[in-house]
């Protein structure tokens, strides 16, 4: 069959509760362009019965494709999924928990063709949730930014629409340690942001603090070595003030005849050494970490199987989308 005019792409875990209204939503906003489609949704191993609502529905909706894969990899991990599997001309990237109403991908789609743009992304002018969650997302945002030589728009969202020669770019990367946010900044081509008013989640988001951590320690090593530049000079500095205070103190006792300075100051002197020690080590353990993920080369995800409605579309993915996810 040909390929669609537009692919929407969404990822499953703990989603069953959303996934009525998100199909039915995002049926409408599809029906409303005109144009061909099909909806791939990827099953991230998700412990609920999201699967097998998902699989349900291809008897009502043809154009859906189901996407299972064999345990759960990561919501960065099965957003790459999609994509692969996705063969429309346009390219509509949206999380299922309906933060973000499908209908808003109308008005990215309509200024990613008058623009001629390769990427529409969304993104929020001001954060969502309590201090905390605007506090730790500001944090994140600025922190990524100040330590990553590529910059990510702030406050960018999930939500995007791209263009197939943007998605076959992106997935012709080859990384193994997934931030996409970062790789399709990366990517390059034009990409315009639009602001989009996102909508307080229903329910406990799988996204936990300690989460949010490990997705900017990721994100930052897999797209910068400032960290281990910046460490150099912290060591170099510890060490040059170490030999100032060990000169400060033979210069007491020769011209005063202090007793060099106790023990205190050099107990702290060597716990404050060994603390830079343990975190310069701690984080080229980090990168030589991502370097042994890198090197093994092992697939980013493994698909279990693939449901398709009686109208999805039948292509499968290219030679090199298949080498860049392999």
């Amino acid at each position: 069959m040909n390929a669609p005019a537009i692919s929407v792409v969404s990822t499953m875990y703990r989603s069953r509760g959303f996934l009525e209204f998100f199909l039915a939503q995002t049926l409408e906003a599809l029906r409303a362009t005109g144009e061909s489609f099909e909806i791939v949704l990827v099953n991230d191993g998700s412990p609920d019965d999201s699967r097998d609502y998902a699989v349900s529905r291809c008897a009502d909706i043809p154009e859906l494709v189901v996407v299972d894969l064999s345990r759960n990899f990561g919501h960065h991990h099965a957003m790459q999924a999609g994509l692969a599997h996705a063969a429309g001309q346009r390219v509509w990237l949206i999380d299922c928990d309906l933060e973000v109403p499908p209908a808003a991908l109308l008005a990215m789609d309509e200024k990613l063709r008058a623009s001629g743009a390769d990427m529409v992304y969304g993104y929020q002018e001001a954060r969502k949730g309590g201090w905390f969650e605007r506090w730790s997302g500001a944090l994140f945002w600025r922190g990524l930014n100040a330590l990553s030589e590529t910059r990510v728009p702030e406050n960018v969202l999930t939500e995007r629409v791209m263009t197939r020669r943007f998605v076959d770019a992106l997935l012709r990367l080859g990384d193994r340690n997934l931030f996409l946010g970062g790789m399709m900044s990366w990517t390059g081509f034009v990409q315009l942001g639009l602001p989009v008013a996102k909508k307080q989640r229903e329910g406990q988001s799988s996204y936990t603090l300690l989460r949010r951590l490990q997705l900017m320690v990721n994100a930052i090593s897999s797209f910068s070595a400032k960290p281990l530049t910046w460490m150099f000079h912290v060591g170099l500095t510890i060490t040059l003030l170490s030999f100032a205070y060990v000169l400060y103190l033979v210069m007491r006792k020769m011209l005063f005849g202090d007793a060099l300075l106790g023990f205190t100051s050099l107990a702290a002197m060597v716990a404050l050494s060994l603390g830079i020690s343990t975190t310069g080590l701690g984080l080229l353990g980090i990168y030589l970490g991502k370097v042994f993920t890198q090197v093994q080369n092992r697939p980013t995800f493994i698909v279990r199987d693939i449901v398709r409605g009686s109208r999805a579309s039948l292509l499968v993915p290219s030679a090199a989308d298949r080498k860049a996810v392999r």
